[in-house]
């Protein structure tokens, strides 16, 4: 009974990422939204040493750092998006929590136990929200076939089965590594927003050059963290 409150809390964690997420692309666009997103990589520097127990690493808080700055770069030159950036941010931060506890859920549960049961839980949360909020109109329910396509290629493709898949991870790298790996989605998030919606022509130029320094710090991660785990084998 503990596990099922647990995972069901983590649950509601996912349903409030949900929100803030598509909420911060309604408010912005896509493009403003991802590298928003990316501020994941500083919040999970930090939740992750303090429940997993570890010491926090220095390189990992700069990387992060880096990342906010790029974002403040972003947020300068993109006012009229401060909402859908702000909401960005919140969705990283609830994605970094719900990440960092599902590590320590994965070395307890099964990964499918872990999805079924904390999705299941922001599948309830959601439809109560909605409920009390009245968005639930005859309106609501009317799809034509491609939102249902949408639908099962987002719920499926993009959400169950990555989510079964970081849990199951989870067990063998840390929260952190996976966050900032799903930083990368910041780039073809990004391609997609140019090809399909063309947001280039809604964006300023300044805005690459932020993107630009998010994709430097995860690479220079994946360094530095090859280096640390090397010093760490030698010693």
């Amino acid at each position: 009974m503990r596990h099922f409150w647990q995972l069901s809390g983590i649950g509601l964690i996912i349903m409030i990422h949900w929100l803030m997420f598509y909420g911060a692309i309604k408010e912005s666009n896509i493009s403003v939204t991802m590298v928003a997103f990316s501020t994941g990589t500083l919040f999970s520097s930090i939740i992750e040493p303090i429940l997993f127990k570890r010491k926090i690493r220095f390189y990992e808080v700069i990387i992060g750092l880096i990342i906010m700055g790029a974002i403040a770069l972003i947020f300068s030159i993109e006012t009229q998006y401060w909402l859908g950036i702000l909401l960005g941010i919140g969705a990283a931060f609830t994605s970094s929590l719900f990440g960092v506890f599902n590590g320590i859920m994965a070395h307890k549960l099964k990964p499918g136990i872990i999805s079924f049961y904390e999705l299941s839980a922001a599948l309830v949360c959601l439809t109560l929200f909605l409920a009390v909020n009245g968005n639930f109109t005859p309106e609501f329910f009317m799809l034509n076939n491609s939102s249902i396509i949408g639908l099962l290629l987002l719920s499926l493709v993009c959400t169950v089965f990555p989510f079964i898949a970081s849990v199951d991870l989870s067990k063998y790298i840390s929260p952190y590594t996976i966050v900032l790996t799903v930083n990368l989605e910041t780039v073809y998030g990004i391609i997609w927003a140019i090809l399909f919606y063309n947001e280039n022509k809604e964006v300023k130029p300044t805005f690459y050059l932020g993107v630009l320094i998010i994709l430097m710090a995860i690479f220079l991660n994946s360094y530095l963290k090859r280096i640390n785990d090397k010093k760490a084998v030698s010693e």
